[in-house]
């Protein structure tokens, strides 16, 4: 079986948790923190519905393969196939009515991601890729996404969500980032990585990421022309700090900066 058959399945997906994520936004929820330190993780109604609404579809349809979900944990993680889901990536964007918040939804291939899917229901946008091609399709049509050329860090607009999430020290290496950039951004979650692919921002430097925080977002980057590493240079997949960049040259001269 090929991604092309998995795609129209998840579009699926996609339709039926943005169907069920909707008439929670901007309306009063309740709130759960998932975090065990002083560091606030919330977790709504939302969040735990859509991801349960695509695990049922998924093990009605492919009860052969694995799902990993940041709600409700790992199963047949082993399996060839393994979906993995985000259902609300940017909660904390959600909780406070503001729509940079997408659900992710990744198809990993023996360990790699092979196709997927970021959708906004409230915008009504979809970018989706399988590493060879990525496209967009929302309000304004469906095109192509394409990375946008840069020569250098100092021309690059760079996103980070938020330079409070990282680590002291990594915060300040993030620094060096910034310091060499002409502009330097924050907020956007997996907002970020889509307008990179679609060639709006440059670079995105993360750190902390889960698995289900990038995996969707590596084939649409790497489809659109882009690159996605760990700041070690590594395949990105798995999580950890990671690195998104447009144009490898900008890619290259952050690493150095990263690691030097």
């Amino acid at each position: 079986m090929t991604v092309i058959d998995f795609s129209a399945f998840i579009g699926r997906l996609a339709t039926a948790s943005g169907e069920t994520i909707l008439p929670f936004f901007r309306t009063s929820l309740s709130i759960d923190d998932k975090s065990k330190t002083k560091d606030f993780d919330p977790v709504t109604e939302a969040d735990r519905a859509a991801e349960a609404v695509m695990r049922r579809l998924i093990k009605a349809n492919f009860p052969q393969h694995g799902i990993v979900g940041e709600e409700f944990g790992n199963e047949r993680e082993d399996a060839d196939y393994v979906w993995v889901l985000d259902p609300i990536d940017g909660t904390k964007s959600f909780i406070g009515g503001f729509p940079i918040w997408g659900t992710l939804i990744a198809l990993l291939h023996k360990g790699a991601p092979v196709f997927g899917m970021m959708h906004q229901p409230f915008i009504g946008e979809r970018f989706s890729g399988d590493n060879g091609s990525a496209n967009y399709k929302g309000p304004s049509g469906e095109r192509r996404l394409q990375v946008r050329r840069c020569a250098s860090l100092a021309e690059a607009t760079t996103y980070t969500t938020s330079p409070l999430l990282m680590s002291e020290s990594d915060r300040a290496i993030f620094g060096r980032i910034e310091k060499g950039a002409r502009l330097s951004r924050y907020g956007g979650d997996c907002y970020s990585y889509c307008m990179l692919a679609a060639g709006h921002v440059d670079l995105v430097v993360e750190t902390e990421l889960k698995p289900y925080d990038i995996a969707a977002l590596i084939p649409i980057i790497t489809g659109a022309g882009g690159v996605v590493t760990t700041w070690e240079g590594k395949p990105a997949q798995s999580g950890g700090r990671i690195i998104a960049a447009g144009d490898p040259r900008v890619h290259e001269e952050a690493l150095k900066l990263l690691n030097g």
